[in-house]
């Protein structure tokens, strides 16, 4: 028996009607669904977050790219592939559309979907008092300015070598996936779902030549600032202050995560239809 995970996009009405129209149709294929407690579905088997990776061997997100990062921390290092079904407004990474879920979760367990793996890094917050926090990104993690706005001066290291104190908005560290997120905003560079690198890039750096850079996935990225608090967000859902003396330290986490993808289309084919990429816009004189 195949056991089917649901992680709804959160105060999404159609997301949750859509995995209740969803259940029944795969209770008679012979799988077991279960919801997350955290999504208040009812009639169905409810386990907590912490419980719910050992509890699925197939993660069905019906949401949209915040709802796969979502799924992302969810499903931790334990290896269970992820689908997206699209629910949000991009759907990067849920390819997917609602009208052809069931036929798209029947191919995702008989195999005949492509996986990509998609890298992630740990996030480790060391504090000058001693003490230590570690996340896991699927996207990127993010040191800015946080409520007031003024020049942060972030000193920043690639494994024992010094690159630069930028001075600057902030910094991002992006994975390939985050690449087109906040990264691709700040003019970063898109890196390919395959690459495994990681890009660090600054928010509006104060001198021209402050340029994105891209590291080794093997590499670890070290930012510490001297004196100055910044505020040190994690995939934009976990947030804590960084203090002088503290440091931010990034590496490659010990597990992708295991995404499907749509057969027969490729990475650039994702990126012309949700992000327009290379479309040139028609002018009425060429019409």
């Amino acid at each position: 028996m195949k056991r089917i995970g649901f992680i709804l996009k959160q105060g999404k009405e159609s997301a949750r009607q859509l995995a209740l129209e969803l259940a029944p149709a795969l209770r008679t294929l012979g799988a077991e669904v279960v919801m997350l407690r955290e999504d208040d579905v009812e009639g169905e088997r409810i386990v907590s977050e912490p419980e719910f990776a050992s509890a699925i061997d197939l993660a069905v997100v019906l949401g949209g790219d915040g709802t796969m990062l979502r799924a992302s921390r969810v499903i931790g290092n334990s290896g269970t592939p992820v689908l997206g079904i699209n629910q949000g407004r991009l759907g990067f990474l849920a390819p997917f559309e609602p009208s052809v879920a069931l036929e798209t979760i029947r191919d995702a367990l008989a195999g005949k979907l492509p996986e990509t793996r998609r890298m992630r890094i740990q996030v480790r917050l060391e504090s000058r008092t001693g003490e230590t926090q570690t996340l896991i990104a699927l996207n990127d993690v993010v040191i800015h300015q946080g409520a007031v706005a003024r020049l942060l001066e972030l000193n920043a290291y690639l494994d024992d070598d010094f690159i630069a104190s930028y001075r600057a908005d902030g910094l991002i560290v992006a994975t390939p996936t985050g690449s087109t997120a906040y990264n691709l905003a700040a003019g970063g560079p898109i890196l390919l779902p395959e690459q495994q690198a990681m890009a660090l890039t600054p928010i509006c750096a104060h001198a021209l030549t402050m340029r994105p850079l891209v590291a080794s996935h093997d590499s670890t990225v070290t930012i510490a600032t001297d004196d100055q608090e910044a505020a040190v967000t994690v995939d934009g859902y976990w947030s804590q202050t960084l203090y002088g003396g503290d440091r931010l330290v990034v590496t490659e986490a010990s597990a992708p995560l295991i995404v499907f993808g749509a057969p027969g289309k490729g990475y650039f084919d994702i990126l012309r239809e949700k992000m327009h990429w290379g479309v040139r816009e028609r002018s009425a004189s060429s019409d």
